[in-house]
């Protein structure tokens, strides 16, 4: 029973990782095509909010947090945070999300749903999600890294060191090996996407010209 319970929370967490909130609602509700719409071919809640506007781009982030939050949360009540199954719910529900099999594999890049997943720790450790906003608001407010792609990709790598390290010396290791795990999808995402580790100024020019 346990096996199925597992089965069901990671299967179930990548069908709903898989789900674009953010590409879909656009489109249901202003007929707008994120992912054309967005230099980087990003299908994300941030993209959503530039081309739709702060409500709809709120509720799309909201959605795509929210998805990554249920399967752990879920986990984090109910099952035992030291099996190693523990490392698959919190990464289904961003493979879902970065692969994009239900919008023709035009994935996103988790940011998120990260957040979401972060979230659903809470029960077992808050520390994940202290370490991964104080990350997003020291770089973002302090703009230490101008380009919004590599600072993502600075706050990621940051984080899987400090997550892995300061669970490590709490003794929860498994949790520690999910953070860092995670981490590395956005990572690559960030760094094999589109033009994404392009200049955003740049980027921005480049469609204004092919336009």
């Amino acid at each position: 029973m346990e096996l199925l319970y597992w089965t069901l929370l990671i299967v179930g967490g990548f069908l709903f990782g898989s789900v674009m909130f953010s590409q879909w609602i656009p489109k249901l509700l202003l007929k707008k095509d994120i992912y054309k719409l967005s230099v980087d071919n990003n299908p994300g809640g941030f993209n959503a909010c530039k081309h739709c506007g702060l409500p709809i781009g709120v509720l799309c982030i909201f959605l795509d947090g929210f998805k990554g939050l249920v399967p752990v949360l879920i986990a984090s009540l109910t099952m035992d945070a030291s099996n190693f199954a523990f490392v698959l719910v919190m990464l289904a529900p961003m493979l879902g999300h970065a692969i994009g099999m239900f919008n023709h594999f035009h994935g996103g890049k988790c940011i998120s749903t990260s957040f979401g997943i972060m979230l659903g720790l809470i029960p077992v450790t808050y520390i994940p999600i202290i370490i991964l906003f104080t990350l997003f608001v020291l770089f973002t407010a302090l703009r230490i890294i101008k380009n919004g792609a590599k600072r993502s990709v600075v706050v990621y790598i940051l984080f899987l060191i400090a997550a892995c390290t300061t669970l490590g010396i709490m003794n929860i290791p498994i949790v520690a090996i999910g953070c860092g795990s995670a981490a590395l999808i956005p990572i690559v995402k960030f760094i094999f996407s589109k033009n994404g580790m392009v200049d955003n100024n740049y980027r921005e020019t480049a469609a204004q010209i092919d336009n």
